[in-house]
């Protein structure tokens, strides 16, 4: 059971990126999925989260408006697009996921047990 995390990079204050998420050893169709990210000096937050099996969507509020979480193009992976991006997006985000879970809401509001390895999302000003 696996997530791999894609996409992050440098872009400067304004702009825009996707990251990717791809699960192995597990379907997408049932667990909830979502993405947390951590920025420096702080802990882990909740970004986005989806429920595989009824694509119903949870941000928390003070995400609400510039990231949005899909299914991927691809099957078995979970996307989210991030505009409009500020200084203080710079974290890493994680992947994560729970089999036992089908909510969006709880999802983000836990502890997922399965996380990604992260990928470094730098936002300059």
């Amino acid at each position: 059971v696996q997530l791999q995390a894609s996409g992050g990079g440098l872009v400067q204050a304004g702009g825009s990126l996707r990251l990717s998420c791809a699960a192995s050893g597990f379907t997408l169709n049932r667990p909830a999925t979502g993405w947390f990210r951590q920025a420096p000096g702080k802990g882990r937050e909740a970004v986005a989260c989806l429920s595989t099996n009824n694509d119903i969507y949870y941000y928390p509020d003070s995400m609400k408006g510039r990231f949005t979480i899909t299914r991927g193009a691809t099957k078995n992976t979970v996307d989210l697009q991030m505009d409009n991006l500020t200084p203080d997006d710079t974290a890493v985000y994680y992947c994560t996921a729970d089999l036992g879970q089908s909510s969006s809401y709880a999802l983000c509001h836990s502890r997922p047990p399965i996380w990604g390895q992260g990928t470094q999302v730098t936002v300059s000003s």
